[in-house]
């Protein structure tokens, strides 16, 4: 039974609380839909990148509660349906039933949809008691208008099957993720999680894709800026200086194991100035 093997799974995730407990649940069932859109050649024309990628592919900590992905080409046209509508056919096979919520127009480069159920219910095998009509959400979003210049590689996840899943290399994933730091309009403590992550593993942003991508949207959009590594520093420090680290460590605490909250207490500017001056020690020939 599907309730049994999500059971033995938490346990191997050995969550301590209930929140990484609905968290680990979140994270079984997007693999879930990972081997079914693969199994759909879903990664013949898209890419799975962001947090929720990190995590699976790259063993990083935080959880994350969305799917994203990038088109290897721009296509207006693309539609969620024909995939979606898999997910829920392998899934209800697996005794999974996915209710869709559509949540983008036709007119968005960003499409996004809602897969949600409630058939986990209140199970006494799990480690922590749940709410029995507690949903849990997966959204899936894609950027059909993706900026050009992302390298490809293939990684592989095991459960609940094998499957092979197309993603951005590191050093393209960073840079995407350099213009969400430089370029969102509100404070993220997710996005700082993950600079850490990527500083603390030594990978140099693609400055030719944060180029692109900074052309296409943002504060420097049509202004074909040259991203050298001294624009970036200069451009970086500025951004942590006006950062509210109160706000990003609100934001990033429901997505860390409980064994990491005293590490946020660490959060200052000095320790991201500091994790920056390191990085560009990396980028000088």
């Amino acid at each position: 039974m599907i309730g049994d093997i999500l059971a033995d799974r938490l346990r191997d995730y050995s969550p301590a609380n209930s929140i990484e407990q609905e968290s680990t649940l979140s994270e079984l069932l997007q693999h879930y839909v990972l081997a079914s859109l693969s199994s759909a050649r879903f990664f013949s024309q898209a890419l799975f990148h962001g947090g929720t990628c990190l995590r699976i592919l790259y063993g990083m900590n935080r959880f994350s509660e969305d799917l994203d992905f990038l088109l290897r080409k721009p296509d207006p046209q693309f539609q969620w349906k024909p995939y979606v509508d898999r997910i829920q056919s392998d899934c209800e096979a697996e005794g999974i039933c996915f209710e869709l919520q559509e949540k983008s127009s036709a007119s968005t480069a960003v499409k996004k949809v809602f897969l949600k159920t409630d058939f986990v219910g209140q199970r006494s095998n799990f480690p922590f008691p749940r709410h029995s009509n507690r949903k849990v959400r997966i959204k899936l979003e894609i950027d059909s208008n993706p900026p050009e210049g992302s390298q490809l590689e293939t990684k592989y996840i095991t459960f609940p099957l094998t499957a092979a899943i197309t993603t951005q290399t590191l050093p393209s994933s960073f840079g995407l993720k350099s213009h969400a730091l430089l370029c969102r309009e509100y404070t993220k403590g997710r996005d700082w999680y993950d600079f850490l992550w990527y500083t603390g593993k030594k990978i140099v942003p693609d400055l030719d894709l944060l180029g692109s991508a900074l052309d296409q949207h943002g504060t420097w959009s049509g202004r074909s800026i040259r991203v050298t590594p001294k624009w970036y520093y200069e451009a970086m420090l500025d951004r942590i200086k006006e950062i509210d680290w109160d706000v990003a460590r609100a934001d990033v605490r429901r997505f860390i194991m409980a064994k990491e909250m005293d590490s946020l207490s660490a959060w200052t500017r000095e320790l991201f100035s500091q994790a920056l001056d390191q990085l560009i020690n990396l980028m000088s020939p």
